[in-house]
């Protein structure tokens, strides 16, 4: 066997052992996307966070992960992307043991936030090192569909785990799950992952970061508080603040000669194509995930475990359907595969919009399977464009890009049909007489407000309130499902356009 025969047996497995590490992260991070969904009920019973807080505890962290992403990745390129994936590892471990003993809403939104920055660390790093790891093309495509089915299945495994832990522990639980997560990987990751960084990289631009923020988190405030107490002052300046701020961050990047981000890479029809699908898969599969994993528990009645098995299904047609997009990439341009992936979505969406207050237990995974084969499929084609049109040494910065649409679909999912979600429920919920003024405000607030308080009122009185209620999400279940319907036949439209010509 000659010496080159010789490295490649022996470097291949390396390379997908250093796959397996890199994969922790990823499924950490997209688990704490999704994670709080099935602890929201037992959060809402615990701290009594009024509607607008219950939103910022799921919202703080893909936000400021999504603000921080393309800046931590530039800082990557710049000092080391394994360095950021350890010092960001570690940070996430010893914040979530905070949040866990959260004694109030503030300060669970608090450690939400911090664990944004950290996670913020860890996602750009993991894609831009597996540029680097894997230089075969085919290899590399493989090795993303695996990150991305990683990601995407593990934001439906999120409630999974949630629902097993919350069936022996407390919501505390579900983010000490971390921290056996992270161990292995402080350990692994210095022995089976090179470091790697960009040569020459760009100015770290503080300006820039800063004006990312301040364009993505007062458009999100605008939407929440659109939703909580309608449309007033406030919405409207908030997301003036916001355009604001992102046409000056566009302009600073395209007048500087070596910008954090290179925004002619928008220009590309096979970036800025599959940017657009990320964002839209994630936006559809967790704004699903958080009225989904509500209706069974609080409006079905299941217990957490039970409404965690009935996710399994789906999470299995995630990672089937990543994986399988591989060889037919070859036979299919890519474009015409996402289309078909996001359209998948829209039918899950509009069968819920259609059934309504009927639906039972078994179209609910029906149409969890059907959304989940259609995201995994376009999610790793997406990735494997993304991370395939820039130089391995900007890497670090695409990655961010494309982290940052999984993140701002991530907030935007519960952000936008959260909210709407919200303000249908408080408009249709009929709050029985003989109930009192505080006990209707918290049952107006959310779901699992109105279950906490017609649990302590008399028989007949809590069945009333409680039917109103479970009512009034339904009916705003089907409202929501219908904007979804909406925006995912535009985003096929726009898949359609920019990336039919493209070819694998």
């Amino acid at each position: 066997m000659s010496t080159l025969e010789e490295t490649r047996v022996i470097a291949t497995p390396k390379r997908w052992a250093a796959l397996a590490v890199l994969m922790l992260p990823v499924l950490l991070v997209s688990i704490d996307n999704t994670v709080l969904s099935f602890a929201l009920p037992h959060i809402a019973r615990d701290l009594l966070p009024s509607a607008a807080a219950q939103l910022w505890i799921v919202d703080a962290y893909p936000l400021v992960l999504a603000g921080l992403l393309v800046a931590m990745g530039n800082l990557g390129d710049r000092f080391g992307r394994r360095r950021m994936l350890m010092i960001g590892s570690v940070g996430f471990g010893v914040v979530s043991i905070f949040a866990a003993f959260a004694p109030d809403a503030t300060w669970l939104i608090a450690a939400r936030v911090l664990l944004g920055f950290f996670g913020a660390m860890l996602m750009p790093s993991t894609l831009s090192l597996l540029r680097t790891i894997f230089t075969d093309r085919r290899e590399r495509r493989l090795a993303i569909a695996i990150w991305a089915t990683g990601f995407s299945a593990g934001a439906a495994i999120g409630p999974i785990v949630g629902g097993l832990l919350l069936e022996n522990f407390w919501w505390g639980s579900t983010f000490l799950v971390a921290v056996p997560v992270l161990l292995p990987l402080l350990i692994l990751a210095p022995i089976l992952v090179k470091e790697s960084k960009d040569p020459a990289p760009g100015p770290f631009d503080l300006p820039s970061i800063l004006l990312s923020m301040a364009a993505l988190a007062p458009i999100v405030y605008a939407i929440k508080s659109f939703a909580t107490e309608g449309l007033g002052v406030l919405p409207v300046v908030l997301v003036l603040v916001g355009v604001t701020a992102g046409v000056l961050f566009v302009r600073r990047l395209l007048r500087r000669e070596n910008p954090m981000l290179d925004m002619k890479l928008f220009r590309v029809p096979a970036f800025s194509g599959a940017v657009v699908v990320n964002l839209v898969s994630v936006f559809s599969l967790v704004g699903f995930l958080y009225f989904l994993t509500q209706h069974l528990q609080l409006v079905l009645g299941m217990a957490p475990f039970d409404a965690a098995m009935a996710l399994v299904p789906g999470t299995v047609v995630i990672i089937v359907a990543g994986l399988v997009v591989v060889p037919l990439v070859r036979r299919i341009r890519p474009g015409f595969i996402m289309a078909g992936g996001l359209a998948l979505s829209l039918g899950a969406y509009a069968s819920i919009a259609i059934i309504g207050a009927d639906a039972t237990i078994v179209s609910l995974i029906v149409a969890f399977c059907v959304l989940s084969a259609g995201i995994g499929a376009a999610e790793t084609l997406s990735n494997d464009l993304i991370i395939s049109s820039v130089p391995a040494a900007k890497a670090g910065a695409a990655s961010g890009v494309s982290e940052t649409a999984y993140e701002i679909g991530a907030v935007l999912g519960t952000a936008v049909l959260g909210s709407i979600l919200a303000a249908s429920y408080r408009t249709s919920i009929v709050i029985p007489d003989g109930v009192g003024a505080a006990e209707a405000t918290a049952a107006r607030e959310t779901l699992g407000g109105a279950v906490e308080v017609s649990s302590a009122l008399p028989g007949d009185l809590g069945d009333a309130l409680l039917a109103s209620a479970r009512h009034a999400f339904d009916s705003g279940v089907v409202t929501t499902s219908w904007v979804a319907v909406a925006l995912m036949a535009v985003a096929i439209t726009v898949t359609l356009v920019t990336l039919r010509k493209i070819r694998a």
